[in-house]
């Protein structure tokens, strides 16, 4: 919690976010210790923004940018997949079921790791999905391990970008894909905009990130370690009649189907005072663990600055970039 509660991003120190850098492991892990129920309670076990499209409910929504993420690796049944940073697995097993291939996913949060393998044993997974802890600059498998590799919205975590790159083209087997979604600032951020640097520190803080980059850095970066671009776009500046922050926005009258009712009320004023003071009391009387307002308190942070910046467009959740290995 140290990494976030009680500070002001936008008057961080260079030294502080220095720290954040050298620190990211522990902040990362500490950071989803503390937000994975949350997250659960709110978007489900896939933690991913998406597009939309009308008519469409979330779960769909979730599901197809998945899948759009799997048809740009054309895997089959019988290859071997790695999901970098794959969270609760919710997208791994979505994507095991919809490709028949097998996902190993890597994570270094050991509850959500031990989260990801009963889900996946409960849907009779076990067989077809191997959950690993580890760190993704550091990766425990062998050169060439994999046949294709893909991530979403993970990657985005790493101090470095050419580090984490750079391991996923060591694992990864020539002539494979690396397909993923990345989060960056985008060409119409400028640092030197009080408005844009705050909500991308906000962003930065709230999500536990030790610094987000631009789209033309995350891009050289995959070249500089050595993928060939296959293909890359900014998936969220698409003229999309339904923007993909609408679920944080709290805009009742942008709600696609009755379950999107309750989810979009959560975030309306009234909606997060009431989760505020039901945690507040959860917390005091023991039930929800010490720290639980003040994590609620924090991804309020980011709800409100991921807006700001998809409305400005000067932040993207899902830079679709795809890399073949030589």
């Amino acid at each position: 919690m140290r990494y976030w509660v009680g500070k002001d991003p936008v008057l961080e120190s260079e030294e502080e976010k220095e720290a954040r850098r050298t620190n990211y492991t522990n902040m990362t892990n500490s950071y989803y210790n503390i937000a994975t129920d949350f997250y659960e309670y709110g978007w489900g076990e896939s933690f991913h923004f998406c597009r939309f499209y009308p008519g469409e409910n979330f779960s769909q929504a979730i599901a197809r940018h998945e899948h759009y993420l799997a048809m740009q690796l054309n895997v089959k049944p019988g290859m071997k997949v790695l999901d970098v940073g794959c969270g609760v697995g919710g997208p791994a097993r979505e994507i095991c079921q919809f490709t028949g291939t097998h996902i190993t996913g890597i994570n270094n949060n050991d509850y959500q790791i031990s989260h990801a393998s009963r889900s996946a044993a409960k849907m009779g997974l076990e067989e077809k999905t191997n959950f690993v802890k580890g760190n993704f600059m550091e990766m425990p498998f062998e050169d060439n391990s994999f046949d294709a590799v893909y991530a979403i919205e993970a990657t985005c975590h790493a101090p470095k970008l050419e580090g984490v790159y750079g391991e996923i083209f060591r694992v990864l087997k020539s002539g494979g894909t690396f397909a993923f979604y990345e989060w960056c600032v985008t060409d119409k951020y400028d640092p030197t905009n009080p408005e844009h640097r705050r909500i991308v520190r906000g962003i930065e803080y709230a999500d536990g990130i030790p610094e987000l980059f631009k789209t033309s850095v995350a891009l050289q970066s995959l070249k500089n370690v050595g993928f060939e671009i296959v293909s890359a776009e900014d998936l969220a500046l698409n003229d999309d009649s339904i923007p993909w922050y609408y679920p944080l926005e709290g805009d009742i009258r942008k709600a696609q189907c009755v379950w999107d009712y309750f989810s979009i009320f959560r975030m309306t004023h009234f909606g997060k005072f009431c989760t505020r003071f039901l945690v507040r009391v959860l917390e005091k009387t023991g039930i929800a663990p010490a720290g639980s307002l003040q994590t609620h308190s924090v991804l309020e942070t980011a709800c409100d600055c991921l807006v700001e910046g998809g409305k400005l467009g000067i932040f993207t959740p899902m830079y679709l970039m795809v890399g073949k290995k030589p």
